[in-house]
């Protein structure tokens, strides 16, 4: 049975996976395309609804993105955010100008009552707003569903011809009943069904590998992330057998975490090979302290790697990686601002020769990606296991990569996963960092000067932001006595503070 599809129209705004994101939490099947798809490809998706998302333009320039006009006349219920909103007015015949007072961040809205977008929903609501334009008349025949204190026009809409549009984002955490906004849109207007989930993804991920692969072989460097693992389980139940899982060990995962992968996976239909390459790496990054040039090169080593191995192997026709959408948006794909490098987006060389890549996971954000893990009988220690970036922990050592300073790390991370892991505190992520300064300390009559680590924790739903853990003194002191105490070359424990933005989650 076909799922019904929400399509999702691209004007540029950085939450558009966030908006799919949300429909698919309503089990509703979402799709992004560009805003410039044509009539006849809307025909052929036959959507629900479209959904216009954000953008950095101003709609009343000559120059700003616009849609196909006929959009208006497929008789499709149409929502708009934030710029979307404005495109909407401004296509039929509303006004939108220049603001007089800008609105960012959280704010106060006020509803007004009977209207089927916030149905159920109390007066007064809080969202969040990120916009220098606003709307200041609505087309013939639209009423005002909302406001703030300096946007009259907070929401919209037209209930006979199904068309809305919201100037707040409903789609991000701070506005705290958007998922409803939604969900009211997709099954009070749209008359949606339901029938998505998570099972059919999984069920129409395997149809597509299956007949993406055919009978031939897939390589997948298995990196023993969530990311990777979730991707190897889901490629071994699509194509049982004619999975190669490469385990490269560059040298920088955490303690014991090779023996554990090991263990997991040569229970799964797919042939696993361990390479132990850490000399290499370790090698190539001698005297590198930038983080980019780290992640570059861990890249292309492990790129060469793939090769020696690829290679005997014999043939072998496509790649697999276990790239997810925060991936995409941080490497700067699509046109999105570089903000660091993933080994796993663009980064292998094409002389690798394969004919084709199967990333089955990449419209996926990391809690998504858990619950296909779970579906898929991974065990929960591995699926719930704490995000690992593909560099390891190259780039959580700042500065030089040496022997020892991997070994002490790894020895304090440990500690730091142990305690926090046990206390029972909210943490969604959290490991440490060893820092390029050195500090100095006294143990017992004896001057030291040992290295600086930093613990970081954060709590998150979906990565692409996040708040650090309010963890507490007594846990915080347990972490710092323990690591000083076990770990000797480590004479002062810091504790991250930062939220994201404007400080990403890994330090480099």
């Amino acid at each position: 049975m076909k799922n019904q599809v929400a399509l999702i129209l691209d004007f540029g705004g950085q939450y558009k996976e966030l908006i799919a994101r949300k429909v698919r939490e309503c089990n509703v099947l979402s799709i992004i395309k560009p805003y410039d798809i044509t009539i006849d490809e809307i025909r052929e998706i036959d959507p629900i609804c479209l959904i216009f998302t954000g953008g950095p333009n101003s709609v009343y320039l000559d120059n700003s993105p616009k849609c196909d006009e006929r959009v208006f006349s497929l008789g499709i219920p149409v929502l708009g955010i934030c710029y979307g909103a404005q495109l909407i007015a401004h296509m039929l015949g509303g006004k939108v100008e220049k603001c007089q007072t800008s609105e960012y961040g959280d704010t106060r809205c006020f509803v007004e009552n009977g209207n089927v977008l916030f149905g159920g929903l109390e007066k007064e609501q809080q969202v969040l707003m990120s916009h220098t334009d606003r709307i200041t008349a609505v087309p013939e025949g639209f009423s005002v569903l909302a406001e703030t204190a300096d946007c009259p026009i907070a929401a919209y809409g037209n209930e006979e011809k199904k068309v809305f549009g919201v100037q707040f984002h409903p789609e991000v955490e701070n506005s705290l009943k958007g998922k409803e906004v939604i969900h009211n849109f997709l099954y009070s207007v749209c008359r949606a069904k339901g029938d998505y989930s998570m099972d059919d993804y999984i069920k129409n991920q395997i149809e597509s590998i299956r007949k993406t692969v055919g009978n031939k072989r897939v390589l997948l460097g298995l990196s023993g992330g969530v990311d990777s693992s979730v991707c190897a389980a889901l490629l071994a139940e699509a194509i049982p057998d004619q999975l190669v899982c490469i385990y490269i060990d560059h040298g920088f995962m955490r303690k014991n975490e090779t023996a554990h992968l090991k263990t997991v996976f040569e229970k799964r239909k797919l042939n696993f090979i361990q390479v132990d390459a850490s000399d290499r790496f370790i090698s190539k990054l001698a005297g590198v302290e930038d983080p980019e040039t780290k992640r570059k090169i861990i890249g292309a080593e492990f790129a060469k790697v793939f090769e020696d191995e690829a290679s005997k192997l014999g043939h072998v026709e496509f790649l697999a990686q276990g790239t997810i959408y925060p991936d995409i948006v941080e490497s700067g794909k699509n046109k999105s601002a570089v903000i660091k490098s993933h080994h796993n987006v663009g980064g292998l060389p094409s002389e690798l020769g394969f004919e084709g890549v199967v990333e089955p996971l990449s419209g996926l954000f990391k809690d998504e990606v858990r619950r296909v893990g779970q579906l898929l009988g991974l065990p929960d220690e591995m699926v719930n296991r704490q995000p690992f970036p593909g560099p390891g922990l190259a780039i959580r050592i700042i500065g030089e990569i040496t022997r020892e300073k991997i070994d002490i790390l790894q020895r304090a991370d440990v500690i730091v996963r142990e305690e926090i892991e046990k206390s029972g505190e909210k943490a969604d992520q959290f490991f440490a960092v060893l820092t390029s300064s050195r500090s100095v300390g006294v143990v017992g009559d004896f001057r030291t000067y040992g290295y600086v680590l930093a613990i970081r924790a954060v709590v998150t739903n979906d990565f692409m932001t996040c708040e650090y853990a309010k963890l507490s003194y007594d846990l915080l002191s347990r972490i710092s006595q323990r690591i000083t105490n076990e770990v000797k070359e480590v004479g002062r424990v810091v504790y991250d503070i930062t939220s994201k933005p404007p400080a990403t989650i890994e330090w480099e």
